[in-house]
Parts: structure tokens; C-alpha cells; sequence
């Protein structure tokens, strides 16, 4: 498989905003390696044996469901532990292997700011796809500048799957997915801004990014634990403004 490059992310703390729910908290976090790029169409074929219309651009239309089983696959290509175990479509991820997963959103949207406050860590027009290109696909991965990290197209281009739940008293097993597309203007193209879909969905602007890092901790890290999730899915509440509650 074409490797997969990673970058180094130093410990550090991130502060998370859900907007909609109107919640800020804090995320202590261990060191961890991150995705360079996106997942790339070329990568994605080569796991799945299957032909790639355009190699270097971000692979799309991918369900979270086959956004976990690539990383298991990308694992077990390279002789690593995979991350998750699944029974149907309940899954578990084994927090101390050192596998290929997704990123907790709390470690997607660090990597991302590389140390900014602001929405976005450069001028949008350098560092994004957006709308205000005027594209109509998904572009070549590395066409616009880095964050502080190395990262490119952590905004814009498509948006990235991560581990997390969205809001699970509402919307089920509804998953996050972060950064914006290259349809989307400057409001979604932000490092706070939170969207989800359910595990089978898919859409030409979703696509991944794959994390890497173990941690010495059962059922809880980098900002998730399953007994939160069990706590939140429990609570009640107003739904989110803006989003159909499936219940």
C-alpha cells in the first residue's frame, strides 16, 4: 500500500466548543501521530482492489463504517494490532493498540489549530479548498499551505471522520465529522465547527484522515470514554438547533 505519512503531534491541552449544544470543555491529550493528508483515493483503492479514478484527491463517499474497517485493513497490512473489533456494526476500539483509527475529535481539532485561537490557522484562500475557489470536486491533497504541524487540508477539501459520537441522546450513532468541504464557505470551514451523519452514510465532501497512538488506559482516551458516551446517550434535553433528531 502507498505508506501513509504521518506527523508527530506533541502532548498538549485543547479547548472543544459545541455550539449547538451550547458546551465548552477541556481536553488534556497524549501525544499521537496523525495523517500529513487525508486518505487518498489511491490508498483507499489499493485496500479495497479497486481502481482510482483520481489518485492524489482525497477519497470520498465513505461511510464511517468503511472508514474504520480501512483503518483495521491499513493495520493489518503493516503488521500492526488493529484498532477495533466489530460484532455487526457495534464497534469497539481497543484504546491501547497502536493501530490506525480515527482520530477523537479532540485530537483532530489540536492537530488542526497546531497552536492557533482563531477559526482558521492561515488565511482561508492559502490553506483551504472552499467555496470561494469556485471548484466543483474535491482536490489533489498538499495543494494548499500547511498548518504549523505540516498538515494539509486539515479545513476545507472534504470534511474527516472522527471517532466520536455527535450527540447520542439525539442522533443515535450519529459520528462527527470535522474541517469542511470545498463546497462550504468560510462559517463551515472552521477548526470548531462540529457536522455528523449516521455510520452508513456517505457523501462526495466526507472523506478521512487516519490517527495512530496507544494508550495505557481501558475504554477511555484522548478525550472519549465509553462511559461518557453511555451518560450522554442517557440524558434529555432539547434538540440541537438546526438538526432532526432520528427519535
Amino acid at each position: 500500500m502507498t505508506d501513509i505519512e504521518l506527523a508527530r503531534i506533541p502532548a498538549g491541552a485543547v479547548a472543544l466548543h459545541d455550539a449547538r449544544r451550547k458546551v465548552r470543555w477541556s481536553v488534556e491529550l497524549e501525544a499521537f501521530g496523525i495523517g500529513v493528508y487525508a486518505v487518498t483515493q489511491e490508498q483507499l483503492a489499493e485496500i479495497l482492489g479497486i481502481a482510482a479514478r483520481h489518485p492524489r484527491r482525497p477519497a470520498t463517499d465513505v461511510s464511517w463504517l468503511r472508514a474504520v474497517r480501512f483503518c483495521n485493513a491499513a493495520s493489518e497490512w503493516e503488521g500492526l494490532d488493529p484498532a477495533y473489533t466489530f460484532d455487526g456494526e457495534e464497534i469497539t476500539w481497543h484504546v491501547d493498540s497502536d493501530g490506525y483509527r480515527l482520530p477523537t475529535e479532540a485530537e483532530w481539532e489540536y492537530a488542526c489549530r497546531a497552536g492557533s485561537t482563531g477559526p482558521h490557522y492561515g488565511l482561508l484562500a492559502d490553506v483551504a479548498w472552499t467555496s470561494a475557489d469556485g471548484v466543483t470536486a474535491p482536490q489533489n491533497v498538499g495543494g494548499k499551505l500547511p498548518n504549523l504541524h505540516g498538515l494539509f487540508d486539515t479545513l476545507g477539501n472534504v470534511w474527516e471522520w472522527c471517532w466520536d459520537l455527535l450527540d447520542p441522546a439525539r442522533y443515535d450513532a450519529y459520528r462527527v465529522f470535522r474541517g469542511g468541504g470545498y463546497a462550504d464557505d468560510a462559517w463551515s470551514v472552521r477548526a470548531s465547527t462540529r457536522r455528523g451523519g449516521a455510520p452508513r452514510m456517505h457523501h462526495e465532501d466526507v472523506g478521512l484522515r487516519v490517527a495512530r497512538g496507544g494508550f495505557d488506559t481501558e475504554k477511555a482516551a484522548q478525550g472519549w470514554s465509553a462511559r461518557a458516551d453511555a451518560e450522554r446517550a442517557a440524558g434529555n434535553g432539547p434538540a440541537p438547533l438546526g438538526w432532526t433528531p432520528r427519535r
